[in-house]
This record gives structure tokens, sequence and C-alpha cells, in this order.
């Protein structure tokens, strides 16, 4: 069982920067991809970025790259996504989520390939 927990949420102005941490109970995180995903109002759950068991590749989706940077500690079972130049529409709920497959070589983008998944941390941009 692992359980995933999701901080740092909360209001920015447009522009300005946030963390969020997740963090994971159980064993074997470091083997498993770990993704960011958001889903903002009337909207479907997307992807957001993803790192690879052992940080040696990063993925984003395209209107992220550049201003959010995903990482991962192993040692403390936690995952990271610094969010920065933030916009009204990044406004959404953020959530982490393990993948379903250990050590998988790329970084999968559709929630169907995560299986567990955190209760989510409100993200709200606006002056």
């Amino acid at each position: 069982q692992v359980q995933l927990v999701e901080s740092g949420g909360g209001l920015v102005q447009p522009g300005g920067s946030l963390r969020l941490s997740c963090s994971a109970s159980g064993r074997a995180f470091s083997m498993y991809v770990m993704g960011w995903f958001r889903q903002g109002p009337g909207k479907e759950r997307e992807f957001v970025a993803g790192i690879n068991w052992n940080s040696s590749r990063r993925y984003y989706a395209d209107s992220m790259k550049g201003r959010f940077t995903v990482s991962r500690d192993n040692a403390a079972n936690a995952v990271y996504l610094q969010m920065s130049s933030l916009l009204p529409e990044d406004t959404a709920v953020y959530y982490c989520a393990k993948d379903r497959n250990i050590r998988r070589f790329g970084i999968p983008t559709h929630p169907r390939e995560y299986d567990y998944w955190g209760q989510g941390t409100q993200v709200t941009v606006s002056s």
C-alpha cells in the first residue's frame, strides 16, 4: 500500500512561484516514475510533469516547459514540483501519482498509467 500526500499549494499572484511537495509512504518508492497532474475547474485531469526512478529522465507538458521543474529525493521518499512564472490558467488542484510499472524507462503521461494518487493540493493564481 502506498500513500501520497501533497502540500505546498496556496494563493499566489500571477508571475509568482510555488513549490509543491509530495510525501510518499511505503517501500520501493525509489523504483517508480512519479508524476504530477492537475485538474482545473471544469477540465479533465492533465499531465504536468514526470520524473523517472533515478532522476535521469524528466518530462514536461509543453505549457510547463521552462516554468516548472520536477525533482525527487528518494532518501526522503519525496517528489517536488517547483513552479514559477505562474499564470491564472495554472489554477488547478495538483496531484502527485505513482507509476503502476516498476522502473519504467519512459515517463507515461496518461492517468491510467498511475495507480496511486494523493488527495491533491489547490493552487490558485490570481491578483
